[in-house]
């Protein structure tokens, strides 16, 4: 049997018990054509890039699904079926990741975010102030319509 990595996104509206029992669905399926499911990781509600839909957010889960491509292709048949399943995905991986996925991990490893001073460190001097002399000498006033007369 081959591995596969399987992701989809359920609407935001249902209930996160509800997309617990469509994680359960749909691992009879597997169960039943002869694969196994190994981790489910349920990444939460999170927005989209783009409306999908009519809905802005989503429930991402992850499923690590140890089965025959027939059981994969039973189980995909039936979510677009399922109007509650908005995208899916299936890859195919040489081996499952041990531990957590990349989404699941702290933010904190990742480094500063912009905005924090990070990126391009303390911006303090940001170029010669206006109200000062420049190398052009002082200022004159400007030729205003009245002076011209």
């Amino acid at each position: 049997m081959a591995l596969y990595e399987h992701v989809f996104l359920a609407r935001q509206d249902i209930s996160s018990q509800q997309v617990d029992q469509l994680v359960e669905q749909y691992r009879g399926v597997i169960e039943q054509n002869g694969g196994k499911v190994g981790k489910v990781e349920n990444w939460g509600l999170k927005t989209l890039s783009y409306r999908i839909k009519k809905n802005r957010k989503a429930y991402y889960t992850l499923m690590n699904i140890d089965a025959p491509a027939s059981a994969l292709h039973e189980m995909e048949r039936q979510m677009r079926f399922n109007e509650d399943i908005l995208r899916y995905i299936t890859i195919k991986v040489d081996t499952h990741e041990d531990g957590q996925s990349a989404m699941m991990q702290k933010r904190d490893d990742r480094g500063p975010r912009r905005g924090e001073r990070g990126d391009r460190g303390d911006r303090g001097d940001r170029g010669p102030r206006r109200d000062r002399e420049d190398d052009r000498g002082p200022r004159r006033p400007r030729a205003t319509d009245s002076d011209s007369e």
